[in-house]
């Protein structure tokens, strides 16, 4: 398939989004900021907890992130491989771009907070491009069990290093 018949097939399904009156994108654009917000959240009373050295604002960023898995659930119901993972991280690094952006803009930085600014909403975009499905994953591979990552050549069962087995053992994504 040639670039144009793949903007085209895109662009069907962008008319197909937009058709779509069950899908409020407002309403999930809103729901997308709450959980940007929810999760600069958690990161400032976990923060707050370590630096005040008061455990009660770990209870507060536990009943938050309830909050925000639960707020994340509504837009990213079905997910694949690291999907639930990478929406909640392009959105908390959109937030984060955008208080950067503001921080420089506010320091007369204009031109740095431009650019900072473009940053965020590309990051921003990403979301919703995995979020609606627009992103053409199709040559994403699936790596062997015995692969670290679609890098690791070693698949071989060679002995794994202690960076192998934390790679292999450390999720993230499990919430």
């Amino acid at each position: 398939m040639n670039q144009e018949e793949k903007f085209q097939k895109l662009w069907e399904r962008v008319q197909k989004l937009k058709d779509n009156k069950t899908l409020d994108l407002s309403m999930e654009e809103d729901l997308s900021l709450a959980v940007m917000n929810l999760v600069s959240l958690e990161e400032h009373f976990f923060f707050t907890g370590k630096k005040t050295g008061k455990e009660d604002y770990f209870d507060l960023l536990a009943e938050v992130r309830e909050i925000r898995k639960e707020l994340l659930g509504r837009l990213v119901s079905k997910h694949e491989g690291e999907t639930w993972c990478i929406s909640k991280h392009l959105l908390a690094a959109s937030m984060r771009l955008m208080e950067v952006g503001t921080k420089l803009f506010s320091d007369g930085k204009k031109e740095e907070a431009k650019k900072t600014f473009d940053q965020a909403y590309h990051v921003y975009s990403l979301f919703w491009g995995l979020r609606l499905k627009l992103l053409d994953l199709g040559e994403v591979k699936a790596i062997g069990d015995e692969q670290l990552n679609r890098h690791d050549k070693k698949g071989e069962k060679t002995p794994w290093t202690t960076q192998d087995i934390v790679d292999k053992l450390v999720d993230c994504c499990k919430e």
